[in-house]
């Protein structure tokens, strides 16, 4: 009895395991790109399901629960994912919250902003959080005035210098939580880097013949990756991923490829790609493969980050090259 009553003073006097966070995140590209970052020490959550709507998705009750237990939820930030938001408000969130789209040091574009972006330059003006957001873009005609975009765009992660940044902040959020482990997620994060930065080299190599090829795309959501690669978008058939797009915007649109001011056309993997044919039609204008701009229809997991990009690249040489 001697023995066992030391043997339990003994172990109450030992300090607890470090336990690796539980993480919660919103895309798959976030997720992508915090599961290279955990590495082996565990397994973050993904929120949308496979085939979702990035913009406009419906918890579970089994991921609300996960999302009430998380120690750090890893989000783009409300103006992508509005429903996470709200989940946000309605569940209790006893850990931290890292907000990307928000975070200092992140590329931010305004919707209509299409001056490609100097990276060597963002230490001279990394806060642009405080940008007040205004339309680039009005409609003129009053059909369409509900379906006017402007303001901030958030879809950040289609920058691979923002991602390669991100790596950097989720490394650092990890080990403020976990610090037995911060030197496993810097590495880890460093290799995630510099894995960005190959792919980032090859796609450039793969859009670069075509960067002055004209193409139109299912929704105004491609502005940081056109920027990026020096693209040229002649245009978008719906303004918002949740919005139709007014009869005088669809007009225009197609007197521009039907005068040959567009030499491909993109649908979306979550849309019907009815209004694409209908464009094309009477046209020299070709039809592309579906592009997925939120990674949806990926296999979850740490590659899907680079799968969503080349695929991107991919896709849109190939049309353009045709």
């Amino acid at each position: 009895m001697r023995y066992i009553i030391s043997f339990l003073l003994a172990s109450t006097a030992l300090p607890a395991l470090a336990q690796v966070p539980r993480v919660v995140t919103d895309l798959p590209a976030v997720h992508a790109i915090t599961a290279q970052v955990m590495g082996d020490l565990g397994k973050p959550d993904l929120l949308l399901d496979k085939g979702g709507n990035a913009h406009n998705f419906q918890l579970r009750p089994s991921q609300a629960r996960a999302l009430s237990q998380a120690d750090l939820v890893i989000w783009i930030g409300p103006k992508m994912t509005p429903w996470l938001d709200r989940a946000l408000v309605g569940v209790t969130v006893g850990g931290e919250k890292l907000e990307l789209l928000a975070a200092e040091g992140t590329f931010r574009r305004d919707f209509g902003d299409m001056a490609a972006h100097d990276h060597a330059n963002e230490a001279e003006d990394t806060d642009h959080a405080a940008k007040t957001e205004h339309a680039h873009a009005e409609e003129s005609h009053a059909e369409d005035a509900g379906n006017t975009h402007a303001g901030l765009d958030p879809h950040a992660w289609l920058d691979p210098a923002n991602a390669q940044y991100w790596a950097g902040l989720i490394a650092v959020e990890l080990s403020q939580l976990d610090p037995e482990n911060a030197a496993t997620y810097a590495a880890n994060a460093a290799a995630t880097q510099a894995r960005i930065a190959t792919m980032d080299a090859e796609i450039s190599a793969i859009l670069a013949p075509v960067h002055d090829k004209p193409f139109v795309v299912f929704h105004d959501a491609y502005g940081y990756f056109a920027d990026h690669y020096d693209l040229t978008v002649a245009g978008s058939i719906s303004l918002g991923d949740a919005t139709s797009p007014g009869a005088a915007r669809l007009r225009e649109l197609s007197d521009t490829v039907a005068a040959g001011g567009a030499l491909c056309l993109f649908p979306e993997g979550q849309h019907d790609p009815a209004l694409v044919t209908q464009m094309a039609n009477g046209s020299k204008a070709r039809i592309g493969a579906a592009l997925d701009p939120s990674g949806s229809l990926i296999p979850p997991g740490p590659d899907a980050y680079d799968s969503l990009m080349r695929a991107l690249a991919s896709t849109i040489a190939a049309c353009l090259k045709g």
